[in-house]
């Protein structure tokens, strides 16, 4: 089977409220999948429903080969999870608290569970009630991925995390991929989720409105591209190109700066019709790409 998550036409309403709005998404075993999009866009509710905590209104899902409503209990044993809110009993001690835990997930090797705690720098005689946000967040941390399941299942993975462990978990992450583990991961962190993801869906309003790799995403996304010209040039020969929008001109007429989407082709053959000195386009960032999604007024959907 090549793929570890296939949802089909998968809708949830919470009575007038709509949670999905029929996705469809397919997750390539073994890949690092990133899940983006803002608070209500839909992507906790996903997660959920991935785990059967809440139930579709319509759908299916398949999840490691397995329905998660009626195979329940095989699917989250192959699964490392850390929800967005993790709790756990505050009374235990770390220690006390993952190994209970190792026991649940059919046995974890006590040299895994002390590698990372002490990587990600965490005390194993703490208890839990004492323990800092980011603290907690470790331990979240540690448990989903001491078992070495075959699908981590993360939701916002480095809330209060230093710069200094976000990057421990993107080498856990990285680690994960290499030894064949799916890893599907819902952030609001852009730059970690472009740091390691082989592919990203943009959620808005329980729909996908983007589908794929960074960098097919960046060359479809809309960048910044400037032209420096050895004498002053008219605006007119710039407007109505494909790609190109927003063009201006400054107060010297010898720098044009546009807004292009897709191939400059077009805005490169207008300016050799003149002496051109420099130019220079700026690769948009995932943030921006992201943004971009939210300003359109008019959402695209994803292939």
């Amino acid at each position: 089977m090549l793929n570890a998550i296939e949802i089909r036409d998968l809708t949830k309403t919470y009575g007038s409220r709509r949670g999905l709005a029929g996705l469809t998404l397919d997750i390539h075993r073994g890949e690092v999948f990133g899940y983006l999009g803002p608070n209500g866009a839909g992507k906790s509710t996903t997660i959920r429903l991935l785990l059967d905590l809440i139930r579709p209104t319509s759908g299916t899902i398949s999840v490691l080969g397995l329905d998660p409503r009626r195979d329940g209990r095989e699917q989250r044993r192959r699964i490392g999870y850390l929800a967005g809110d993790f709790v756990v009993d505050g009374r235990q001690s770390v220690r006390e608290c993952l190994r209970f835990l190792a026991q649940l997930s059919g046995g974890v090797p006590v040299a895994r569970i002390d590698e990372l705690t002490d990587r990600l720098g965490l005390d194993q005689t703490a208890t839990i009630k004492n323990l800092s946000k980011g603290n907690r967040q470790k331990l979240g941390l540690v448990q989903a991925f001491m078992h070495t399941p075959e699908l981590l299942i993360l939701d916002e993975p480095t809330s209060g995390l230093d710069p200094l462990l976000q990057q421990t978990f993107l080498d856990l992450v990285t680690e994960a991929a290499r030894n064949g583990q799916t890893v599907f991961m819902s952030s609001h962190i852009m730059d970690e989720v472009e740091a390691v993801a082989d592919r990203i869906a943009i959620l808005r309003d329980g729909k996908l409105v983007a589908l794929d790799t960074v960098t097919d995403l960046r060359a479809s996304a809309t960048r910044r591209i400037e032209i420096r010209f050895a004498t002053p040039v008219s605006l007119d020969q710039f407007h109505d190109l494909p790609g190109v929008s927003e063009p201006e001109l400054d107060t010297t007429g010898t720098i044009l700066s546009a807004r292009l989407t897709g191939t400059p082709d077009a805005v490169v053959k207008a300016a050799a019709h003149h002496t051109v000195t420099a130019l220079r386009t700026s690769e948009p960032h995932l943030d921006e790409i992201f943004h971009d999604h939210y300003t359109d007024p008019t959402p695209r959907n994803a292939a």
